[in-house]
């Protein structure tokens, strides 16, 4: 079996990638940006919000630009250290109604030229 060890010097993290659309609200507040600001609240090492161009989630609705409606799908990744993205996780599970929701082992290297 290969080895997942990186030949760069990094440390475990856990990535947590969270897909949406661009209607999913929580409250009066767009739940991407509610994601986001809580994720630099607890300061995370990263997050970002990627913008689809067609997809579909649990429902099976598929998600689009359309002239008439915006429905596109959204996917959010952050990563940091596995308690740090366990405890993140655990807080906004409260928010995640209908979102689908992966959490993977990955390797965080360190910086470049270090």
């Amino acid at each position: 079996m290969r080895s997942t060890q990186s030949h760069f010097p990094g440390r475990p993290a856990k990535r947590l990638t969270l897909l949406m659309s661009v209607h999913d609200h929580v409250r009066h507040t767009s739940l991407q940006l509610e994601v986001l600001k809580r994720a630099r609240r607890a300061k995370l090492a990263g997050a970002t919000v990627f913008e689809g161009v067609e997809g579909f989630g649990t429902s099976g609705r598929v998600h689009r630009e359309h002239v008439i409606s915006d429905d596109r799908p959204l996917a959010i990744v952050l990563v940091d250290r596995p308690e740090r993205i366990d405890a993140f996780l655990e807080s906004i599970a409260p928010l995640l109604d209908g979102v689908a929701v992966t959490v993977d082992d990955v390797e965080m290297l360190d910086e470049w030229g270090s």
